[in-house]
């Protein structure tokens, strides 16, 4: 089942080839994690989706409350039998019906459609992953990029590419050559003291868990936090790379071209953020 606008739908119910987020990209997104009937970080997600709306001047209803959202992602997944396992949630906004490039109205609708996530709570395995560098196309460095719409061309593309060359991961570089995001999620990392992170106007995603791990490193005494731009080289000279997300959490990379990398820091970040779930 779906819910289209407060109303339970058949999974395999048709919306309009005029839906103005098929034909133009004119919608916006929100992947959430729910364990156990819990919203992990939904106030984030709530108030991220709340600015991104005004950004692309979509017209935010009165009942579109963070109460309202949350009571319908409930019933979304109490009607798909998902409220006691965990599972990944996906709310969709786009802007109604009606004209071209120009929009006959700013009003719009919600989409919330729910799959079962195997994983519970976050967790980091030993395991390989091996990343490197998507440079066929590039990111704009602008407030569009921090955006979740759902024109995710160059994430597409990147993630076939991955798949030919047998990689887990791509980051992606922005058109001033320099290092942005993955394909799923924000990147970090580590030299040192230093955690390092691309600041939001070299044109990453605003990323939920990205916060997070931003608010975390920020308490830790023994680690400097650096939100400046991240070039290539740097990459092959840190101790650790690690990518975040909200349905992974924390995923370390282990090699980079000829670079191998530890997980030491991201063990550690991961064990804090737990306990921030479990207080919160």
């Amino acid at each position: 089942m779906i819910n289209f606008n407060g109303e339970l739908l058949g999974e395999h119910t048709i919306l309009s080839t005029k839906n103005r987020g098929y034909a133009y990209g004119d919608a916006l997104f929100e992947t959430v994690k729910v364990v156990n009937g819990k919203i992990l970080f939904w106030e984030d997600h709530y108030f991220r989706l709340m600015a991104s709306m005004r950004i692309m001047r979509m017209e935010i209803p009165m009942s579109f409350t963070m109460e309202y959202l949350e009571e319908q992602i409930i019933k979304t997944l109490n009607a798909n039998a998902l409220l006691n396992s965990s599972s990944r949630v996906k709310l969709i906004i786009h802007r109604n019906e009606g004209g071209l490039y120009t929009p006959e109205t700013n009003a719009v609708s919600f989409v919330i459609s729910t799959s079962f996530l195997k994983d519970d709570f976050y967790s980091i395995t030993d395991g390989f992953y091996e990343i490197d560098l998507f440079k066929d196309h590039y990111v704009s460095p602008s407030l569009l990029s921090t955006l979740k719409t759902n024109n995710k061309a160059l994430n597409v593309v990147g993630s076939i590419y991955a798949k030919e060359n047998g990689l887990n991961n791509c980051l992606l570089l922005n058109t001033n050559k320099q290092v942005v995001e993955a394909l799923n999620g924000n990147v970090f990392i580590v030299k040192g003291n230093s955690i390092k992170t691309p600041p939001l106007s070299d044109g990453c995603l605003k990323g939920v868990m990205r916060t997070q791990i931003l608010n975390i490193v920020k308490e830790l005494q023994e680690y400097e936090l650096v939100e400046e731009s991240v070039l290539p080289f740097e990459l092959q000279k840190a101790d650790e790379i690690f990518i975040t997300n909200v349905i992974s959490g924390i995923q370390p990379v282990s090699k980079y071209r000829k670079k191998e990398f530890g997980n030491e820091v991201a063990k550690l970040l991961l064990q804090k953020l737990k306990v921030k779930i479990r207080l919160n």
